[in-house]
Order: structure tokens, then C-alpha cells, then sequence
């Protein structure tokens, strides 16, 4: 735990000060001056002052600061932030995300240089179902999707995110051996299952799962169970279970006799099939099998990767907004730290490397998530900000500065009610 919460502060920790160095570096740019830039919180532990700032490193290794002067008074000075011209001071709010997307960027180009750029391929294709009878086969490169322009295999999964299937067919463009074919998917599946799940190996074909609601879990099946035959006939392995469904097809209106052992006993199950209907493709091609690229390839797939994560935040607050899914989605600090852990817990087993790509993997995201939250017009954030200095572009004079603090002020109120609910609720999600 103690470690997880290091990491998690580390991470954190870059993601602010990336934050706050691009609202630095703009400020010095339009000739603001700063008072103190600052990394970390608390009491200063080494400091020291350059050109008029005073640079700090604070006992607490929790985030960082850019105090600029004007930016929360009434100074008027040459070098205050108040002074400058709104396209200056645009520039200098817009600069904390837009450093959070260069900083996602750069640690993308990172991981895709150690495991390769994630592209569009199908790798699998199911039998029976749409995109096989559309005629997609195994290593098709799957360029749009609806008109959708694909570059990374997750874009699928996040194209049917925001646009989830209706039984309504699906415009599929691929390239095929160099040739730009286009199909048509229809993604209504219907079919009769038992559900349980088995290996199909030559090991004996024990029960590995159990759908809930389903014919088999309701006749009295559980997990371990091992198939010994069915309809009378033996079953010595999970191929064997495969190869007598593939020629018995599953009816709704025949049940299937199962004869199982279980702790040296046997019992027999008389399972009537229900009746599944759904939507799907029918393939895989969203998998995080990376294929190995050269530098451009690397550079531009690095954009796609931040373009990727900034449509991904944009859909989970549309899906907030819309309720398709609730506040209690959410995670603060606390839900960092357990996302951290599960992070390092999931990838230890597969080496260091793979520990790290996923940590780097989990600040990709959470920088652009930090970039795109800043730019929302909410009071007390960025984009709050930048609403106030378009306002003064149009109306030609600023906001008074009262109006536009009160303003602020009851916005980071409404923030810190919404972290303390967020706080209290990651910490309700550890103890269940």
C-alpha cells in the first residue's frame, strides 16, 4: 500500500507540475512576473530566487505551484497578469493543459517506442457471427468504421462507447493486402446457450465459470463440475464438448442431458437452452497487441494516442452528463492510490517493464484528463478563466474583478464539496 501511494504521488506529482510549468513558461513569455514557482506543497525545504522568482522545493512531494503577480489582486503593475493584454493572458491560462497534452504526448512516444503502436487489426474472427458472414477475415486492417476514420485498435472500442449497437448494420472500410474494400456487418446475433464456460483442451472438461439466470447455473451446476456425457454421449475432454456442440446445435425447445462429477459423485442435469439475443461484431481487433514501428510511425501514432485519451474523457463526461453512468464513478486522489495498486499488482507478474508501460499507460491518461477537465468553463478552473477573457474580447472591457472573483469563489466551493464527496466515496469503494 505504502508503495502504491508513492507511486501515486510521483505520478500525481509530474502531472501538476507539468501543469504548472506551462503556466510558467507563458507567464515569463508575455513578460509576467512570477513570484515563486514552486514543487511540491507545505514548508519550503531548498529555495532559492532567479530573475525575480523564487524557486522552491516544499517538504510535502505533493503537486506544485506558479504564483504569478496580479493573478488574485488588484496589482496593476507592467509585470502583473491583470496588465497584460487578454490575448497574453489567454495564452497564459491555456499554456498549464496544453503542457499536461505535451507531457501525454511525450510519454506516449515513450511507449510506443518499447511496445509498439496499437493499429486496427483483426486478429480473431468468430464463427457464425456478423463479421465473418461480412466477409472480414484474420489480419484485415479496419480503417473506419461508419464513416469514422480508425487509427488505433482501441478507437473501435470507443466508437461503440459513444454509439452503442442497435441491431442496425455497420459500414465497415478495411485494406486488405494493400486493397481499400468496404462491407456491410450485420451485428444482430441470436443464438440458444446453457451458459457455462470450460477450456477446449484435452484436459477433461471441467466447469470453469457459470452465467447467472442462465439453464445451467439454474438446473444446479457449479463451478468444478466435470462433464462426464451429454445426451449419453461420453465426454472425456473439453474438445470433446466443443466438437458435440458444433454438430449438435443448441434448440430452444430440446433440452440437453448432462451427466456431471462432482467430488467423486455423479448427478445428472436436465438443462432447457435460453433463448440470447444481442448486438456484436463477431471479431477482435481492439486487443493491445502492438506491432513494432519506426519513428514517424511512433511520432504520429503518439498524437493519436493523446487524440485518443482527450475523445475517451470527452465521452465519459458526456456519459456523466447523461447519465448513462453516475457520480459514483468518480475517483479522487484515494481512488488514484487503489488504481496505482491495482496497476503494479496486475503487471507484476509479467516483469518490470510491463509494470512500468502500465504506469506510463495510466499517466497518459490522467494528464489529458487533467488537460481537457482544466479547459471545461467551469469557475475556478482554466477554462473558467479563458470564458472570462472571451467575454472581455467580445464586450471590449473586462469583467469587473469582484464579480469575476465572486464567481470563482463560489465555483471552487462547489469543487472542494465535490472532491470531499468523491474522497468519501473512493474510500466507501475500498471497504466493500
Amino acid at each position: 500500500m505504502i508503495f502504491s501511494i508513492l507511486l501515486a504521488v510521483l505520478v500525481f506529482s509530474l502531472l501538476v507540475v507539468s501543469h504548472e510549468f506551462g503556466h510558467f513558461l507563458l507567464a515569463k513569455k508575455n513578460g509576467i512576473g512570477v513570484i515563486e514557482f514552486s514543487v511540491g506543497m507545505g514548508p519550503r525545504i531548498l529555495s532559492g530566487v532567479r530573475g525575480g522568482t523564487r524557486y522552491s522545493l516544499k517538504a510535502v512531494p505533493f503537486g506544485g505551484s506558479c504564483q504569478m503577480v496580479g493573478e488574485d489582486d488588484d496589482d496593476d503593475s507592467e509585470i502583473s497578469f491583470n496588465s497584460k493584454s487578454p490575448f497574453a493572458r489567454f495564452a497564459v491560462v491555456v499554456g498549464g493543459p496544453l503542457f499536461n497534452f505535451l507531457l501525454a504526448f511525450i510519454l506516449s512516444v515513450v511507449v510506443l517506442s518499447l511496445a509498439g503502436v496499437n493499429e486496427p487489426r483483426v486478429y480473431y474472427v468468430s464463427e457464425g457471427y456478423g463479421a465473418e458472414k461480412a466477409g472480414l477475415e484474420e489480419g484485415d486492417l479496419i480503417r473506419s468504421i461508419d464513416g469514422h476514420k480508425m487509427t488505433l485498435g482501441r478507437d473501435i472500442e470507443l466508437y461503440f462507447l459513444s454509439h452503442p449497437m442497435d441491431g442496425s448494420p455497420i459500414t465497415i472500410e478495411y485494406e486488405r493486402d494493400g486493397e481499400l474494400r468496404e462491407t456491410v456487418l450485420d451485428p444482430s446475433y441470436e443464438a440458444y446457450l446453457t451458459g457455462f464456460s470450460y477450456y477446449a483442451s484435452e484436459d477433461e472438461a471441467a466447469i470453469t465459470a457459470l452465467t447467472e439466470g442462465l439453464a445451467m447455473a439454474e438446473a444446479g451446476a457449479k463451478v468444478g463440475d466435470v462433464i462426464v456425457s451429454i445426451d449419453g454421449t461420453p465426454i472425456a475432454s473439453g474438445l470433446e464438448v466443443q466438437s458435440y456442440f458444433e454438430e449438435h446445435p443448441l434448440r430452444g425447445d430440446t433440452s440437453v442431458k448432462f451427466v456431471l462429477e462432482r467430488s467423486g459423485k455423479t448427478l445428472e442435469l436436465s438443462v432447457t437452452p435460453t433463448y440470447y439475443q444481442a448486438s456484436t461484431l463477431g471479431m477482435e481487433a481492439v486487443a493491445y497487441r502492438n506491432k513494432e514501428a519506426g519513428a514517424l510511425s511512433v511520432l504520429r501514432n503518439g498524437f493519436s494516442e493523446v487524440r485518443y485519451w482527450m475523445s475517451y474523457t470527452l465521452t465519459s463526461l458526456k456519459m456523466l452528463v447523461t447519465g448513462r453512468v453516475g457520480v459514483e464513478n468518480l475517483s479522487g486522489p484515494v481512488g488514484i492510490v487503489n488504481m496505482v495498486g491495482e496497476v503494479v499488482e496486475q503487471s507484476r507478474s509479467d516483469g518490470a517493464l510491463y509494470v512500468f508501460l502500465n504506469l506510463l499507460n495510466f499517466s497518459i491518461l490522467l494528464s489529458v484528463n487533467l488537460g481537457v477537465l482544466n479547459l471545461l468553463p467551469l469557475p475556478a478552473l482554466d477554462g473558467g478563466r479563458l470564458v472570462f477573457i472571451l467575454i472581455e474580447l467580445v464586450r471590449g472591457k473586462p469583467v469587473s474583478r469582484e464579480k469575476e472573483g465572486m464567481v470563482h469563489t463560489i465555483g471552487l466551493l462547489l469543487l472542494m464539496a465535490l472532491m470531499v464527496f468523491v474522497m468519501f466515496n473512493d474510500v466507501l469503494k475500498i471497504f466493500r
